[in-house]
């Protein structure tokens, strides 16, 4: 593994941290402001508001610069951002820093792509994509509950201050590994005219619809393990760890496979993650069986992730396609707030706790019909593409 993908991943590692740790921090940081639990929550969107005007505008800023200056600039603003949260003295000042944190987000995960796929040879690049997102799982894993345990310990202001050391581990490894030649900086008239591509749509579409099924489920997993599997509220967190274990080898497995089978591994994962929330539907009041299910569903979700995102860069058919794959990034925060909502709409009518896992179902299915059209288009590009066309112009890769 090139040890610029390693920067790669801990950067992400920050990123996911900063992000999902103030969920388990709520009533330490409402404490400490004087403000209310509900007010701190507000903090969350304030974050997700952040992430979707950051990654295509920070993204766009950045395409005339090589990736490594790009990240090393998007990591300093991520640590400005959490020494500002760690230090803030208002509600209002914390709110404005943590926009500021989340405006790196979706850019780096854009252009950190690009980086991954130019550092290895091209039948490894959805693997490359995957070894970056395996640090995002991992804070799920280890940074959040550390994170929050810290905060319950110590105080929120130090685990925001730990975040900021992260950030700055991360711009000493890319400074250190990542290649100063890593494909020449692009222009912003060729990554918008990516846009014009119907693959293109159709790919972020894909992410939109197929990737709501894992938040319609999510979002709502906590009374679904307590209301329908019967399970203590204290065995939420340690299947929740699971989960993230789950999620963390689907990631690593997915990209392996996406290598392997492209756009039709995004088709038969959607069909299987259809199949095991139907399954968790009808088995969710058997605790064994509905822990066994949710974290097959993580591991099916998260798998398909890097797939998707390379395959958003290889629709782009641009030397850098930074833009398109930032906006994917923001299509994954679409699916976020569209799964949710769906699930509450469920929810609100009454439907029951299982009413949100047969969303997911559906929504998966919807996925997996977008996924062969995907797949389709995938088929008819590579027909009509002269003999020995590469996906990615001469000189835009850097083998490993």
């Amino acid at each position: 593994m090139p040890r610029a993908l390693l920067a790669l991943s801990i950067g992400a590692f920050g990123i996911g941290t900063t992000e999902f740790v103030v969920m388990g921090m709520l009533p330490e940081v409402a404490e400490g402001l004087g403000v209310s639990v509900p007010s701190v929550g507000l903090l969350i969107s304030a974050y997700a508001v952040g992430v979707v005007v950051g990654a295509p505008t920070l993204t766009a800023l950045g395409v005339r610069f090589p990736p490594r200056q790009t990240l090393v600039a998007l990591m300093a603003l991520f640590v400005v951002g959490n020494v500002l949260s760690a230090v803030a003295p208002s509600y209002e000042t914390l709110a404005a820093a943590r926009v500021l944190t989340a405006l790196a987000h979706g850019s780096f995960f854009g252009v950190g792509a690009v980086a991954a796929r130019r550092l290895v040879p091209a039948d490894r690049s959805t693997s490359a994509i995957s070894l970056m997102l395996v640090g995002l799982t991992l804070a799920n894993v280890v940074g959040v509950p550390l994170g929050t345990f810290a905060a319950q310990q110590t105080s929120w202001r130090l685990v925001l201050g730990a975040i900021a050391v992260i950030g700055l581990v991360t711009i000493a490894g890319l400074l250190a590994w990542m290649p100063r030649a890593l494909g020449e900086p692009g222009d912003l008239r060729t990554e918008l005219a990516a846009f014009r591509r119907g693959r293109v749509w159709l790919v972020l579409c894909l992410t939109m619809v197929g990737f709501s099924a894992l938040f319609a489920v999510y979002s709502y997993v906590s009374p679904i393990l307590t209301e329908l599997a019967g399970l203590p509220v204290e065995w939420v967190t340690p299947v929740l760890a699971l989960f993230g274990i789950g999620t963390t080898v689907g990631t690593l497995v997915g990209g392996r496979l996406g290598d392997r089978y492209g756009s039709s591994f995004v088709v038969a994962g959607l069909l299987a993650t259809a199949a095991v929330l139907a399954a968790f539907a009808v088995l969710a009041r058997t605790p064994a069986a509905a822990v066994v299910l949710l974290v097959l569903f993580g591991a099916l979700a998260f798998g398909l992730g890097p797939v998707v995102q390379n395959g958003v860069i290889e629709a782009a058919r641009v030397p850098g396609g930074s833009l398109v794959s930032a906006a994917n990034q923001g299509a994954f925060n679409v699916a976020n707030a569209v799964g949710a909502a769906l699930g509450a709409g469920v929810l609100s009518a009454g439907l029951g706790w299982t009413a949100p896992i047969w969303v997911g179902a559906a929504l998966a299915l919807a996925g997996a019909g977008l996924a062969v059209v995907v797949r389709a288009a995938d088929r008819r590009d590579r027909l009509q593409a002269p003999a020995g066309a590469a996906a990615v112009p001469a000189g835009q890769r850097t083998a490993a």
